[in-house]
């Protein structure tokens, strides 16, 4: 690094690094000034401080758009402090949270939970809302307020109500009007009910009841539900952490329709098998769970990916501890996997490998996320006028992942042992490190909250 004189200087210039987008890469320097990009360009410009960039790439800073933090609810699992300095480390500089154990359901439970996170989180965030069959009315306010999107169930689960179809028409109905988002979890609650009642009748509680009680027709019947009611009602509607090509298909016929339906997909449905839940048990109870039988079903999604089938990827980080995942039955134990440690590099590794392109990791992990909750242009690109939030990544580093060097209050991944290639090296949030190597240097309360599309611009 060096100090330029000139006071017209820079803030930070990020020189000689390449430069990736989702529209393409460019060998050139970055150049921040007051928090936000002031010019990507081959020239070098005055700065106060410089970064040598040479040999790195620089992407823009990840936007992860389904994580719970668990705070406030159930600390133990997570927090934002911790699991906001696990995405500074791993290049996510904006999230969206939105957690089971305290859901958003009201305006003054917006405002309760903003106050509560004032200091607390090291990267940008967003804030969902989750939608409750017998509180409609409250979608409207709570978009205006600046929810990034609500999150409804269809199936009782986490605690939170599950929507039957009269029910999840009118919440479109409501959501359509309003002009908003709805993220959606697809599993149908009588399929899950069912099979849950039978498997539990024959005093099955090994790990292999996860895929056989949160099962494929589940998924498939209730995503079929939700895309036929989007479609009829013009809701702009999510589907959730899809797990296999089957719900793929079917999104596609509904978009064919008419339906406004984007996906979101996860690396646990790109990266393992269903059978490891065999092994596994607990550490493998997520839902849907995988789903993948074969190398060549998990081939299928990365290549769905790849294509834009899977619009935007997140990680669904719901992190439990290694005692409370052993704490009961496969049947009481929390649901979820940890994530955000290790997502941006799962996909990078994949990049590597030739699955999928550079460009296309940053526009679904950083663009196409932005874009449909509302967080663009500020967010998913390096462009003058953005948010300099910067990701620099040694593309020569390999890592083997070890679940003691997981930041995440989980203190595992079920990545562990596996080499990874990439490295996020150093990530700026608005201009300013938060996390340098292995140390991360943002204090909570370096991150601030967004709001989603729907409510006034500020002044």
């Amino acid at each position: 690094m060096s100090v330029a004189p000139d006071v017209e200087a820079m803030d930070l210039g990020i020189e000689g690094g390449v430069v990736v987008n989702a529209s393409g890469r460019v060998r050139g320097n970055v150049y921040v000034r007051d928090g936000r990009i002031a010019a990507v360009t081959p020239e070098r410009l005055p700065a106060r401080e410089r970064v040598d960039a040479d040999g790195l790439l620089v992407l823009p800073g990840m936007v992860d758009a389904h994580v719970h933090l668990m705070d406030p609810g159930d600390p133990e699992r997570e927090d934002f402090p911790t699991g906001t300095a696990a995405a500074a480390r791993a290049g996510v500089t904006t999230i969206i949270e939105h957690t089971h154990g305290w859901p958003v359901r009201s305006v003054a439970d917006l405002e309760e939970k903003r106050a509560h996170l004032t200091a607390r989180s090291r990267v940008d965030f967003a804030l969902g809302a989750h939608a409750w069959p017998d509180r409609l009315d409250e979608i409207g306010p709570l978009w205006r307020a600046g929810v990034a999107f609500v999150k409804a169930f269809t199936c009782t689960t986490h605690g939170v109500p599950g929507f039957d179809p009269a029910h999840l028409r009118g919440l479109f109905e409501r959501v359509a009007a309003a002009g908003a988002v709805c993220l959606l979890h697809c599993e149908d609650e009588s399929l899950t009910a069912e099979a849950e009642r039978e498997l539990r009748a024959t005093g099955r509680a090994d790990g292999g009841v996860i895929p056989a009680w949160r099962n494929r027709d589940a998924e498939l019947t209730a995503t079929g539900t939700v895309a036929l009611l989007a479609a009829r009602t013009g809701a702009r509607a999510v589907i959730a952490h899809v797990s296999n090509p089957d719900v793929l298909e079917l999104v596609a016929q509904a978009r064919a329709r008419g339906a406004q339906l984007a996906v979101e997909s996860c690396p646990q449905y790109l990266t393992l098998l269903e059978e490891e839940a065999l092994e596994h048990g607990p550490f493998r109870k997520f839902t849907p769970p995988a789903r993948a039988r074969s190398p060549r079903d998990l081939e299928r999604m990365w290549d769905a990916l790849a294509s834009g089938s899977i619009d935007y990827m997140s990680t669904d980080h719901a992190p439990s501890t290694r005692e409370q995942k052993r704490s009961g039955s496969i049947w009481d134990v929390h649901f979820g996997l940890p994530g955000i440690d290790t997502t941006l590099a799962v996909l990078l590794t994949a990049a590597f490998d030739g699955r999928l392109a550079l460009e296309r990791v940053v526009e679904a992990y950083a663009l196409m996320p932005a874009r449909i909750y509302g967080l663009h242009p500020a967010k998913g690109h390096v462009a003058p006028g953005a948010d300099a939030d910067l990701v620099l990544v040694d593309p020569t580093a390999r890592w083997t992942v070890r679940d003691e060097d997981v930041l995440s209050k989980a203190g595992w991944s079920p990545y562990a042992g596996q080499t990874l290639a990439a490295r996020p090296v150093r990530t700026y949030l608005r201009g300013r490190l938060v996390s340098d190597g292995d140390h991360v240097v943002g204090e909570p309360g370096s991150g601030r909250m967004l709001n989603g599309a729907g409510a006034p611009p500020a002044r």
